[in-house]
């Protein structure tokens, strides 16, 4: 790996924290974004760029460089994704996006929780729609593999939801390492309901159909990930894995944001409307990432994501059954060391197990 180079960024990151953390999280994403963007455009991200392999992983029928991925949620419109590679990630998950463009939910719809280590966001699948994503993914010359994760429009009635999946399955698919399923959002009205053991088979049975098709059509089978909520009851959670399975999902995303409060109850921020992310989500989603492993015994790839703030937060979660993990807020609060300290990590756990 190289060491220099991302220790080079994680200082800048130490350096640039308080500032960016002095604006309105939304705005501090936005530059951050514009940042690292600027910086991969002059070569300065290049020059200091850590490789993606070293410890690859055989998942999906993928091979994955590293374990460690950036997910969904940074880069809605897959318009950075050659920077954000520079950081390590052996795969990055780009999206959600949807068939339209859509604003979103009223601002301000991000906040901090910083003792937490946490945040809110009800962003609302905010984006600048399908044919704009897919002409940004195509310029990507990242060396990792690179998910695309799809939902609905927040204009589309529940009913007509499958509309939405198929158009974006379709749209998405020839550019794709994985496309993911994004049916646990809190922040989409009813997309929840998704996860109900009817709405689930007719929504995986549309998009199987759909698959099929466009394998026959392209030559290749896309991988199909499917991104569930920590909200799940533990009843529900082999239901889910058993109806994945029967459709031929090949891997499940382990979990979304959580509406659930626990942790944070009377902090500032804690009663905003939304998602809650970071480190009060991790045992939660840890749990159901070892439910899911003893249910599936193996017949699913899992990717664990939820409350990474450490390298042995990661390997808590390769323990529970995940094959992969994924990072998104311990990435805004420690900055881009995190995915070297995961990396390292998960390595040293799987040579001494």
């Amino acid at each position: 790996m190289n060491e220099p180079g991302v220790l080079g960024c994680g200082a800048l990151y130490r350096f640039t924290r308080p500032l960016l953390f002095s604006f309105d999280p939304e705005r501090a994403h936005e530059m951050t974004l514009e940042g690292l963007q600027r910086a991969y455009d002059l070569g300065i991200l290049r020059a200091a760029a850590t490789p993606v392999d070293g410890e690859p992983v055989r998942a999906m029928g993928l091979t994955f460089p590293n374990p460690v991925g950036l997910a969904a949620g940074m880069d809605k419109n897959a318009a950075h994704i050659d920077a954000l590679g520079c950081l390590g990630f052996g795969f990055i998950e780009v999206g959600t996006v949807t068939p339209r463009p859509q604003a979103g939910n009223p601002k301000p719809r991000m906040f901090r929780l910083p003792t937490e280590q946490a945040l809110i966001n009800r962003m609302g699948f905010n984006n600048d729609g399908i044919d704009r994503f897919v002409q940004n993914a195509m310029r990507a010359r990242y060396r990792g593999v690179l998910g695309l994760n799809i939902g609905k429009n927040a204009a589309t009635p529940i009913d007509r939801a499958l509309d939405d999946y198929r158009a974006g399955l379709a749209a998405v698919y020839p550019h794709a390492g994985y496309v993911t399923v994004n049916i646990s959002s809190p922040n989409t009205r009813d997309l929840r309901s998704l996860q109900g053991e009817g709405e689930l088979e007719r929504l995986l049975g549309a998009l199987r159909e759909e698959r099929a098709r466009l394998e026959q059509s392209h030559g290749r089978r896309v991988p199909l990930a499917v991104k569930i909520a920590p909200d799940v009851t533990d009843a529900q959670i082999p239901r889910i894995a058993d109806t994945l399975v029967a459709f031929g999902v090949d891997g499940v995303i382990a979990t979304n944001t959580t509406i659930s409060r626990n942790g944070v109850e009377g902090r500032r921020n804690a009663d905003e409307g939304g998602g809650l992310s970071g480190a009060p989500l991790r045992p939660r989603s840890t749990e159901v990432i070892a439910a899911l492993s003893r249910h599936l015994q193996g017949a699913m790839t899992i990717i664990g994501v939820g409350g990474i703030l450490r390298g042995g937060d990661a390997v808590e979660k390769i323990q529970a059954g995940a094959t992969l993990v994924q990072v998104y807020t311990g990435l805004i609060y420690r900055g881009p060391a995190l995915v070297t300290e995961c990396r390292r990590e998960i390595a040293a756990a799987r040579k001494n197990p």
